[in-house]
């Protein structure tokens, strides 16, 4: 018996539990495929506060979330950076230069003026400072600041996850809800499905959190929850292409319908998009159509030598985003844009339950500490503590010695990206340092493109439930999101790092990986019939 059950790992659930199991709750974490294994791992990887959103004078909700995307930058300092926007504005644009300048200094003050201030560039300043944008239409433009998750929104998630599990939360991964039931007493009885084992069992838990996304409406009606909200669906697409520009900057652009479309840095390449795109299921693809209109509205803002094509795609980011609609609301294809994307939260009393609707990577902190305020009005005990952010000074200060002692083992010269391991790992940076210092191999690199080392890979294994490779490659990594697949398939050590992720399973994942599904296949799969024992071990309830 749980005090809570929580349907969906995605970055809603996953912040609901890391929070009430810091406040003393005895959490369940239930995700029907990988954690973040949908929508939160198709974001743009950027934690602003919504500067579009003062188009449609939606200022509250701009002040809410830049203030929610100050809190995380002070709490992950080393995984969400501060990064610079260049926003261009050219001679068709529905605003002059200076107005949008105007529109970025509200922004800064409403973000209580904690990032860089905003700068006017004109033609000539945008032409000198970034060449590779076309200046020759260009009014002019601004350079603001908002920030950005260095290793994608997945990584983000899953630590959050951690988090959850550090405090003493079950979490489990591919396992999917298919009844729920209110028991007399109060109490509710999700029985649930293991995509790995095929294994049927049942969960008890007296309060229910749905944070199942764009299936949280599904869940509901399962549930016998009549809500007053519901959720209508947006997609948007990216494409990542080779590095286009070494600023590392945003290059933020408006598309030929006046939707906002960024050049955002993804690793050592370049993730352009977004869409935003009206659909009916959340289930959907990258069409031809959403490459040829991220590919033509790029090409006609920059200088490139060739125009970029399908062939340079190295790897395509597809989600959908769930938006919160009231009911009783008719939705009007052409008010599509001027839908506010803010979060819902409605609560039952009567039947112990939560359900969150919308939701954004920037007010994930909000959405824990309102689903706690929630169950505790149900009468749920909590004692609410920290919950997020990255380790403190002693277990940096950990790590600093350990990596000394690294440095100085003799006859070796061991070349590690060391701040990407304790920006990703934390705390579990200090472990892959110690299986260095206390087994040979632990430093060798096995993923030489990379600079994964057998240490790391192994922590990956013992401690991050990955049951496909890719989870690896897309979610725990971003291998799969700035290779292409015949690059992959060729990367010295892909075949050796299946062998320390998934024993003598190895063989089967990586076939199932590069011949038998293409990626999108692979995310929603429960085929999987087998699990290395230390996964399996963390996965019994």
């Amino acid at each position: 018996m749980f005090d809570v059950l929580v349907i969906g790992g995605g970055i809603n659930g996953a912040a609901s539990a890391a929070a009430l199991s810091a406040a003393g709750a005895k959490v369940a974490l239930v995700e029907a495929r990988d954690f973040a294994g949908f929508t939160s791992s198709e974001s743009s990887n950027l934690i602003w506060g919504g500067i579009k959103y003062l188009e449609t004078l939606e200022v509250a909700l701009v002040r809410k979330l830049c203030l929610g995307r100050n809190k995380l930058m002070r709490a992950y300092p080393e995984a969400i950076k501060e990064t610079r926007f260049l926003a261009v504005v050219d001679r068709k644009s529905r605003f002059p230069a200076m107005f949008l300048w105007l529109g970025a200094w509200i922004y800064w003050w409403l973000g209580n003026r904690f990032t860089r201030k905003p700068r006017y560039l004109s033609r000539h300043d945008i032409a000198s400072e970034e060449t590779i944008v076309k200046a020759a239409n260009l009014t002019g433009g601004l350079m603001y600041s908002d920030a950005r998750l260095v290793d994608g929104d997945a990584r983000f998630v899953l630590n959050l996850v951690k988090k959850a599990i550090g405090f003493g939360a079950m979490t489990i991964n591919y396992l999917a809800v298919t009844r729920l039931q209110r028991e007399p007493g109060g109490t509710w009885t999700a029985t649930v499905v293991d995509g790995v084992t095929g294994r049927e069992l049942c969960l008890q838990a007296r309060f229910l959190v749905n944070a199942a996304g764009p299936f949280a409406d599904e869940l509901n009606r399962q549930a016998q929850f009549e809500t007053s909200t519901q959720h209508v669906f947006s997609k948007g697409i990216h494409l990542v292409v080779d590095r286009i520009t070494d600023s590392n900057r945003v290059l933020t652009f408006f598309a030929d319908d006046g939707r906002m479309f960024f050049a955002i840095p993804l690793g050592d390449k370049t993730c352009i998009g977004t869409t935003d795109t009206p659909v009916e299921s959340p289930l959907t693809r990258v069409s031809d159509a959403d490459r040829k209109f991220v590919l033509d509205n790029i090409n006609n803002c920059l200088n490139l030598a060739t125009p970029l094509t399908k062939d340079d795609i190295l790897a395509e980011r597809c989600g959908v985003r769930p938006l919160a609609m009231a009911r009783s609301r008719e939705y009007k294809t052409g008010q599509w844009l001027q839908m506010s994307r803010k979060h819902v939260l409605q609560a039952s009393e009567k039947l112990g339950m939560v359900s969150i609707f919308g939701g954004k990577l920037t007010d994930c902190l909000q959405i824990g500490g309102e689903v706690c305020g929630a169950l505790s009005n149900f009468g749920c005990q909590l004692q609410m503590g920290k919950w997020y952010g990255e380790p403190g000074l002693k277990s940096r200060d950990r790590f600093a010695a350990r990596l000394r002692e690294v440095i100085q083992i003799p006859e070796q010269n061991i070349d590690l990206p060391w701040d990407r391991l304790w920006r990703m790992y934390g705390v579990g940076a200090i472990e892959i340092l110690e299986s260095i210092l206390s087994e040979n191999r632990g430093a060798e690199l096995v993923i030489r493109p990379a600079k994964i080392c057998r240490a790391e890979l192994e922590l990956i294994r013992n401690q991050e439930m990955v049951v496909t490779l890719e989870d690896f490659l897309r979610r725990r990594t971003l291998l799969a999101q700035t290779h292409g697949l015949s690059e992959l398939a060729s990367m010295p050590g892909i075949r050796a790092a299946c062998e320390v992720l998934f024993g003598n399973q190895a063989e089967q994942r990586y076939e199932e990986y590069f011949q038998m599904h293409p990626p999108i296949e692979i995310q929603s799969s429960h085929t999987n019939k087998n699990i290395n024992a230390k996964v399996e071990v963390v996965r019994k309830p």
